[in-house]
């Protein structure tokens, strides 16, 4: 098994981390809401923020308040994914919702063609 997979596994094989995909699955939440609901101190949830978001599974938006504050909220990324068994080991598909950027980039590319 890759290095990779083996990593995003043990990541979803994470309490902490499944909550978090769940809980931001719907709707954006901040970190505080996101401890509450996991039931874990801040610091916990961030470093599994942090993991969640260089596995490319968890995505930050910047949200104003209106007393002029900001602060970050957290959006899942995942959509699914599969495990295979193969005669070369395990194959991991992840299906993720697409950047905004991205989806940006290619209607306009689709405008230019």
């Amino acid at each position: 098994m890759s290095d990779d997979v083996a990593e995003l596994l043990e990541l979803l094989d994470d309490e902490y981390a499944r909550t978090i995909l769940v809980e931001t699955h719907e709707e954006p939440m901040a970190a505080d809401a996101l401890a509450d609901a996991c039931d874990a101190s801040p610091s916990t949830v961030y470093r599994r923020i942090e993991r969640l978001k260089d596995q490319r599974l968890l995505e930050a938006e910047q949200r104003l308040d209106p007393d002029g504050h900001h602060h970050e909220v957290y959006s899942a990324c995942l959509q699914r994914a599969t495990v295979e068994v193969t005669t070369d080991g395990f194959q991991l598909e992840v299906d993720r919702t697409e950047d905004p950027a991205d989806r940006f980039t290619k209607l306009y590319e689709g405008f230019k063609g």
